[in-house]
């Protein structure tokens, strides 16, 4: 199949289309340029459109590229994508956000509306995908939704005890600093290998008939505790982190006031997996402390960290 691939060369994009390439597809990848297209492996075969997304006349591009599959990671414009694109392309994958549902009910989290999103960016994403998921199921045109939790593993700063990706917090628990958690430091992370998320798509892609007008969840099989977690950092850099208990509400105004770093030890990240994994046979390669470890590694080979 000819498949297209937006925002290929990204963390999730570059695994998605070795795995596309290598299962025989015709892959191009639209990308801004901003990430180079890597060397080797099957890259010599990807065609590679340099593109601004949702620049003037860019759905024109992309239909002329004539994708029977279009799999849009960036997913900001999808409403424009599909009504460019919908005589030609038989299967819309979108992406979306385990953080697009709001701070879960339950965990396991199903992928449906659980709660108000606090991201006004998010909020206006969900919507377009639920309207062209539903314009797509009106019209008869296969459309799956993926939603993506926390990214680790190679080729990006992972996530740290601070709620975010900075190399100087990793610097910080490679010493054995102190981390401050919310008590009683059993809310769930769930760390995901990139390699894991891209599986998801690949498997819609593949299975397009038991994809069709689906929202799946992807991610790891199980999820860490956020004490878990650091202790998954001290035993992979080889060293002892203590770590300092607060109540929420100081945790949330004093320790990390930004909600968008403290919602990871609050919001219990454990997506349900079961549906992908029933209808599409999607099945996680690694646990979250082998993402871990794989994106330290990765960290130490860059230099980022003294290994």
């Amino acid at each position: 199949m000819r498949v297209c691939v937006i925002g290929g060369t990204g963390h999730t994009g570059k695994n998605l289309t070795t795995m596309l390439v290598e299962a025989g597809h015709e892959v191009t990848v639209v990308s801004s340029g901003r990430t180079p297209v890597p060397d080797g492996g099957v890259w010599p075969s990807v065609r590679h459109v340099q593109l601004v997304y949702g620049s003037e006349k860019w759905t024109d591009t992309i239909r002329d590229l004539q994708p029977e599959v279009i799999v849009d990671i960036l997913q900001a414009a999808s409403p424009e994508l599909y009504e460019a694109l919908r005589d030609i392309c038989e299967h819309f994958v979108l992406c979306g956000s385990l953080w697009m549902l709001g701070r879960p009910r339950v965990v396991p989290t199903p992928a449906e509306t659980q709660g108000p999103c606090l991201s006004e960016g998010y909020v206006r994403r969900y919507e377009q995908l639920l309207a062209t998921k539903a314009r797509a199921a009106a019209e008869g045109k296969a459309l799956t939704a993926i939603m993506c939790p926390n990214i680790c593993g190679p080729y990006k700063i992972p996530l740290e005890g601070k709620g975010g990706r900075s190399i100087d917090v990793h610097r910080a628990h490679q010493r054995g600093e102190p981390v401050i958690l919310p008590e009683p430091g059993n809310c769930l992370i769930g760390p995901c290998d990139a390699k894991d998320i891209a599986r998801g798509f690949f498997c819609a892609v593949e299975n397009r008939e038991a994809a069709a007008d689906q929202i799946f969840n992807v991610g790891s099989a199980y999820a860490l505790t956020a004490l878990q977690f650091i202790e998954t950092y001290g035993d992979i850099y080889g060293v002892t982190i203590p770590i300092e208990f607060v109540s929420w509400e100081r945790f949330a105004t004093e320790v990390l006031p930004d909600w968008g770093a403290n919602y990871h030890f609050g919001a219990n990240m454990c997506p349900d997996i079961s549906p992908i994994s029933e209808k599409l046979g999607y099945r996680p390669a690694y646990t979250p402390e082998q993402a871990m470890e794989r994106a330290v590694k990765w960290m130490i080979d860059e230099k980022l960290l003294v290994g």
